[in-house]
């Protein structure tokens, strides 16, 4: 079978590639990246040299080069993981956000109508569905759930979720849309909560937490989570949205505290909350573990505790984006 992943040189899409690399002898990957700040070519060090893999540095909402791309890769399947994905900078700067993350998914979807892929997956969040506010127990969203977006981030990803939908309904395209909680583990930009604690408490710096710590979510092993996607893009039915979740909520304070218990210190400084932070999220992936059979191998426990070991044992991916060195590795 042969992969396009877009935004392979990131966090979740690298251990993607890796996992279809080590688990498909037979499989092809073919990577896109514009190489934004997220992207990372040291995250792709260990495929650089896999004949099984190319890599394209190109812009996912530059129509005219993902159907360059895909015309000479002629893919098997298209996952999209290429995104603007930090909810802050969406605040910050929003038309980032809608040029990557909808026009992006638009040209892509175009790309793979023209040349004929077979299956089309667009990775997103369960940020699409809106929070669950305080004092709200036991509710969690199913895939029908409406789309209620507080971010310009999860506005971006619901528009995309829809567009990917509609090309679905139009043109008759093998479409399918995964939905997922939050991810951690190995490669994740320590812009993020649980890389950013980690790097804060090894440097003995504060970490810093909105609010009281008391907002909630749900945390996903990333390796879990490319599992369901590998899963979904093989057996999920089109036109199909799926939710990929953990099962593990922890309170922001509680996931902190879990990575300052392993790294041995770190001071937690409580800082002015963001605005429209939603205060929990939550999903029912009810559906992906009953039809196609999935349910998540990595406990948090497990996960934090590889997470860390990870990040401590692989200090110089880390430093070289503190210090700016990792972009002399882009192309």
């Amino acid at each position: 079978m042969k992969w396009l992943v877009t935004g392979g040189a990131g966090f979740i899409g690298g251990n993607f590639i890796y996992r279809i690399l080590d688990m498909y002898p037979r499989d092809g990957v073919a990577c896109v990246d514009k190489l934004t700040y997220a992207g990372n070519m040291q995250t792709l060090e260990r495929a650089k040299n896999d004949p099984r893999f190319s890599f394209y540095k190109e812009d996912v909402a530059d129509a005219r080069a993902m159907a360059s791309v895909i015309g000479r890769e002629r893919p098997d399947a298209v996952v999209n993981f290429a995104a603007e994905s930090h909810v802050d900078r969406s605040i910050a700067d929003p038309s980032v956000f809608v040029r990557t993350n909808v026009l992006g998914v638009q040209s892509l979807l175009e790309a793979c109508r023209k040349h004929g892929v077979a299956r089309f997956h667009q990775v997103s969040t369960d940020e699409v569905y809106g929070e669950i506010p305080r004092g709200v127990e036991g509710m969690a969203f199913s895939e029908r759930s409406k789309l209620n977006p507080s971010s310009p981030y999860a506005a971006s990803k619901a528009s995309a979720d829809l567009l990917a939908l509609a090309w679905h309904k139009t043109y008759g395209m093998h479409v399918t849309v995964s939905r997922s909680s939050n991810n951690y583990g190995p490669y994740q930009f320590p812009e993020k909560l649980i890389p950013l604690a980690i790097v804060r408490a090894v440097k003995g710096q504060p970490i810093p937490v909105y609010g009281d710590g008391a907002n909630v979510r749900d945390w996903l092993y990333v390796s879990d989570h490319c599992a369901a996607v590998d899963l979904i893009v093989r057996r999920g039915r089109a036109g199909e949205v799926y939710n990929v979740c953990g099962g593990e909520e922890r309170t922001n304070l509680e996931t902190v505290g879990a990575v300052a218990a392993l790294v041995g210190r770190g001071e937690i400084e409580f800082v002015a909350d963001r605005p429209g932070h939603d205060f929990r999220y939550a999903a029912d992936s009810a559906k992906l573990r009953e039809e196609l059979g999935f349910s998540p191998a990595v406990a948090f426990g497990e996960g934090i505790r590889r997470t860390v070991g990870w990040y401590l044992s692989h200090r110089d991916w880390w430093e070289n984006i503190l210090s700016g060195k990792y972009r002399k590795f882009r192309r």
